[in-house]
């Protein structure tokens, strides 16, 4: 998939202000449309867990019920009825494990993702979402599904520059041979249900359908895990089958090996780049401006990393000195640096369109608490903000409209 050069804002439905799809949200849409930007970036749509976190859900189909403006709106039989008949695979599953009301929440979701999803597109503005690759211990589809998962190891990711001891996520792994038997059945219903609700969808921690880090579930840290074998090309070249042209970014950070890599540009979809780690590391860092491939996304920052202007603060002086910005207003500098890279699709945090600091960051991985609570507050995004980022789009000629 190709797109056009472009650029986007990253703000999860949790972080407008109230939480929900009413009134804000709209209002967010015609912000980022009046700001030339092209895409709306989000979080996994899923029920977030204990935490917080919508990368542990119970459910990898059903949608959060407290994204909902109107959590008691009529739902008519017939409305109840055509959902059943478009979402038979999953939705008695989620029925049985969320309780009664379920599927009324579900419709309702449908009928007020769909009216602004219908606006976005009105105002040209596509959306961005996001795949977790695992799902929440004991969810609904670990209770549907027990022969797909694995029992006695958990899900985590090595050491590496986020988190000396790894990060032990804790999320059932996969029986990769038990999914490939039954057709990959039930990835390919996940993914035709995402590209249902958005345009273009990153598929989190890509590199684990590769290889994932399995870790003995009596282990306290992820340090001590180990390698397995991945499904590799197969899952998507059977999904493609199906579905088509699969409108993916990969999650491609991390430790990231030559195999990756090439599944990646095996199957044509964009890799990610982040400018907060490109200015450091070897001369061959793929996150250095000069190494960009267009066929890319970069972010200023993800959801996991601080804020552009948190970020800076963490710097000393010898590394602000090395990365060639002035420091003047660092937030502002690395989005005109993200904009001029060749990548087809630049990403914003709204935080740092704000120029706010650590106390908004998204998540800090490898912690339980504190993490996905920041809103904005209403009005916070003005008119002036979404001219001066126009003008940077613009002189970065991202302008698609």
């Amino acid at each position: 998939m190709q797109i056009p050069r472009s650029s986007g804002v990253l703000l999860h439905v949790s972080s407008l202000p109230g939480g929900t799809l009413g009134r804000e949200a709209f209002r967010f849409v015609d912000w980022l449309a009046e700001a030339g930007q092209s895409w709306w970036v989000l979080l996994p749509l899923s029920p977030p867990d204990w935490a917080g976190s919508p990368y542990a859900s119970a459910s990898a189909f059903a949608a959060h019920r407290g994204y909902l403006e109107r959590p008691r709106a009529r739902v008519v039989a017939d409305e109840l009825e055509a959902f059943v008949a478009r979402q038979r695979y999953w939705i008695a599953d989620w029925a049985e494990f969320a309780g009664r009301g379920a599927i009324a929440d579900q419709v309702r979701f449908d009928r007020e993702w769909s009216a602004l999803r219908r606006h976005a597109a009105e105002r040209g503005i596509r959306l961005l979402g996001d795949i977790p690759i695992y799902v929440a211990q004991g969810g609904a589809d670990v209770h549907a599904h027990p022969e797909l998962f694995q029992h006695g190891l958990i899900a985590g990711a090595p050491p590496d520059g986020l988190s000396a001891v790894g990060q032990l996520w804790g999320n059932p792994l996969y029986d990769w041979s038990a999914i490939r038997a039954a057709g990959y059945r039930w990835w390919i219903e996940r993914l035709r249900r995402t590209f249902e609700l958005v345009d273009l969808a990153r598929m989190d921690h890509f590199r684990g359908f590769v290889s994932y880090w399995a870790v003995p579930q009596h282990h306290k840290t992820a340090k001590h895990g180990y390698w397995r074998r991945g499904p590799g090309a197969d899952l998507f070249l059977a999904a493609e089958r199906e579905l088509g042209s699969l409108p993916l970014v990969a999650e491609d950070l991390g430790v990231i090996t030559k195999r990756v890599e090439e599944l990646r540009d095996e199957l044509g979809i964009h890799g990610m780049l982040v400018m907060q780690f490109a200015f450091g590391g070897p001369a061959t860092n793929p996150h250095r401006l000069e190494n960009h491939r267009p066929h890319s996304v970069v972010y200023t920052g993800t959801h996991d990393c601080d804020t552009a202007l948190g970020w800076w603060a963490s710097l000393n002086r010898r590394e602000r000195q090395a990365t060639g910005l002035p420091g003047v207003e660092p937030q502002w500098e690395l989005i005109e640096a993200a904009f001029s890279s060749r990548a087809e699709l630049a990403i914003v945090q709204a935080q740092d369109v704000l120029g706010l600091g650590s106390e908004a960051r998204m998540n800090m991985p490898g912690t339980s608490e504190g993490n996905w609570h920041w809103q904005l507050a209403p009005g916070q995004l003005t008119r002036s903000l979404a001219a001066r980022l126009r003008a940077a789009t613009e002189a970065a000629e991202r302008l698609t409209t």
